[in-house]
């Protein structure tokens, strides 16, 4: 199952949020990566230029961007970016899929 990474900034009213009613956001994001047909690997709260880090498999990027845009319109994230994570299995077949069109592949000049 392709597996995505999700970083975020929290927005202020989220943190107040946080601070008035202390929760697992684990829990809650959980529940919505799996209403969209996926699987929450992991949570973190960051240090940096990001609050927080998801890490989630779906099959269908679609329904993680669903699930992305149903949590961001209650506003309580901005700053949002979605990367797709490669295992390092995946990579060593890329490389092979690579090699086998390296051939295929003229650089200008040449």
């Amino acid at each position: 199952m392709p597996r995505f990474i999700f970083t975020a900034n929290y927005s202020v009213d989220a943190i107040k949020g946080m601070l008035a009613k202390p929760s697992d956001r684990a829990a809650a994001t959980r529940a919505l990566v799996e209403a969209a047909g996926g699987k929450l690997v992991d949570y973190y709260a960051t240090t940096g230029p990001k609050d927080f880090l998801m890490i989630v498999d779906t099959d269908d990027v679609t329904d993680l961007l669903a699930g992305i845009m149903a949590a961001g319109a209650t506003g309580v994230m901005s700053n949002a970016e979605t990367i797709r994570a490669f295992s390092s299995d995946e990579l060593t077949s890329i490389q092979k899929k690579a090699q086998k069109l390296a051939a295929a592949y003229h650089a200008p000049g040449h």
